[in-house]
């Protein structure tokens, strides 16, 4: 039986852990990275990436008294590396909340071989998809476009300096580029219209693919004395999902990192198309998985501290007492929590956050109380969403940092009148990619066996269906709330960008 190491890396952090095939966390080890926010550009180094992933690794490997036979790379999806023929990258890495590429994507959708790829995939066009972000790079910068060898995921590109050189990638994260899971294709027709080489993609296998064996060099100097060998699993929103343990029709699983990522299993074939989450299949494993992710989930809290809380001690456990102290509805305080913009199930770069109902009276407390209150009217949002494919969710597992905050879960379980089962593993996003190699390297049969061995539920939260029932008003206010600033928020961009220059920021913590 073999034990893996996940390199895991978010939108924050990067972190090394590792795993024997029984579930067990052995060691594990972690560094903060850094985001540079300039306008609609966010960005990060993917150098920074590859040193940090190598002190990681170092340290949760140091003092260990076994081997390594397996690591897989997880990290978030959508985020553009472009490299040259020597591996170098030609530019900061493009992160999936980038908005840059806006028009492009407009342009995308007027291609004529667009409607085909769209009616074959079921993905529209988004400026955080893979080819807008390309396009962005082929009309701004041309002599770099040039040099392009390679168009990659940070997962592909930390697969690359791994393995020395080898590019590859699985099929959901191909998805990002328009890849069509059916056919196993990405959508050549298209990409010669817009005159981006196919060949500068990676090459795209199934997760729990074994390419070969780490990089000797690399090997070296990470102080392996033996060489592991080097396994895909997938982006971590995927990864997430599996590490959640869902089994049955129905099972939704909600990971609140940085971001909120929201997902359903069903067995269901026939599912009807939305441009509001997406449908992955999973056609080796006979299911289909209906979501999306948005833009933050953990990332709200963060910000609150930053505004509200930086100066306490415990800033964690006053922000869940003064919320409680606050009333049901944050005393007629509505919080919309679209500060970078929101990707699923909106899709609107332009909306920002808003308290709508400030009243003389409010405080502190109202108003953390109303940012608590609206991830769950996210998730509430993401379930109505789903559902109108004809996929049922019936209950949550919720897992991430967010679910170490008790009120959290009993708000969500209350705005959506379903059961929240709370996994004693926060870091799904490592088990569901341990499990997927150890599934790949046939040490479990399937995803369910490996499963029952690493996923354990903390705790079920019931909803109070008094309080559900008034939530779904303040919700339906909510919702209400957006459509009436949808107008605005495009108006306010406008203005924004004609009066205030860009200003590059750098910041630790998203």
């Amino acid at each position: 039986m073999g034990n893996v190491l996940v390199l895991n890396m978010g939108l924050k952090s990067v972190r090394s852990i590792i795993f024997d095939s029984e579930g067990n966390k052995l060691s594990s080890a972690s560094k903060e990275l850094e985001t540079i926010l300039n306008g609609n550009h966010i960005t990060q180094n993917p150098s920074e990436w590859w040193i940090k992933s190598i002190e990681v690794i170092k340290e949760s490997v140091h003092n260990l008294e076994c081997s390594i036979d397996y690591i897989t790379v997880t990290t978030s999806a959508a985020c553009l590396v472009y490299i040259d023929n020597k591996g170098k990258e030609l530019d900061r890495a493009i992160m999936v909340s980038d908005k840059r590429a806006s028009e492009e994507a407009k342009e995308l959708k007027k291609a004529q071989a667009f409607e085909k790829v769209y009616t074959d995939t079921g993905l529209g066009s988004n400026s955080y998809l893979m080819i807008p972000k390309i396009m962005w790079i082929k009309k701004n910068q041309p002599k770099v476009f040039e040099k392009v060898y390679k168009f990659l995921s940070p997962n592909d590109y930390l697969i690359g300096k791994l393995t020395g050189g080898k590019y590859y990638t699985d099929y959901f994260n191909a998805q990002k580029y328009h890849y069509d899971i059916d056919s196993k294709t990405y959508p050549t027709a298209l990409l010669n219209e817009l005159g981006i080489d196919e060949n500068s993609f990676p090459k795209v296998v199934a997760p729990g693919t074994v390419i070969g064996k780490m990089d000797e060099k690399v090997a070296h100097i990470l102080g392996f004395s033996e060489v592991p060998q080097i396994v895909i699993s997938t982006y971590d929103a995927i990864c997430s999902f599996f590490g959640s343990g869902p089994t049955k029709e129905g099972d939704a699983t909600d990971v609140s990192g940085t971001v909120t990522t929201f997902r359903v299993l069903t067995h269901m074939q026939k599912i009807k198309k939305s441009s509001k989450v997406f449908n992955q299949p999973c056609q080796d494993m006979g299911i289909n998985i209906v979501g999306g992710s948005n833009n933050l989930g953990g990332g709200l809290i963060e910000w609150v501290k930053q505004c509200y809380y930086i100066n306490e001690p415990y800033p964690y456990e006053i922000m869940e007492k003064e919320a409680r102290e606050s009333a049901l509805g944050a005393s007629g305080l509505i919080f919309l929590p679209y500060l970078l913009g929101e990707r699923a199930p909106l899709w609107d770069n332009d909306a920002r956050g808003v308290f709508f109902g400030i009243e003389r009276t409010h405080t502190r407390k109202d108003m953390t109380k109303a940012v608590f209150e609206s991830a769950g009217f996210v998730i509430k949002d993401m379930i109505d969403a789903i559902e109108e494919t004809g996929v049922k969710v019936n209950s949550i597992r919720f897992s991430g940092g967010l679910a170490r905050i008790n009120l959290i879960a009993q708000l969500k379980a209350d705005i959506t009148g379903k059961d929240i089962v709370i996994l004693d593993d926060f870091e799904t996003t490592s088990v569901g990619a341990a499990m997927l190699v150890l599934v790949g390297v046939n040490e479990f049969s399937d995803i369910n066996q490996a499963a029952n061995k690493f996923v354990s539920v903390r705790m079920i939260v019931k909803p109070n269906m008094k309080n559900h029932k008034k939530y779904l008003e303040i919700h339906k206010l909510y919702k209400e709330t957006y459509m009436t600033l949808e107008v605005l928020f495009k108006k306010r961009k406008e203005l924004v960008d004609s009066i205030y220059k860009e200003n590059e920021a750098v910041i630790e913590n998203l």
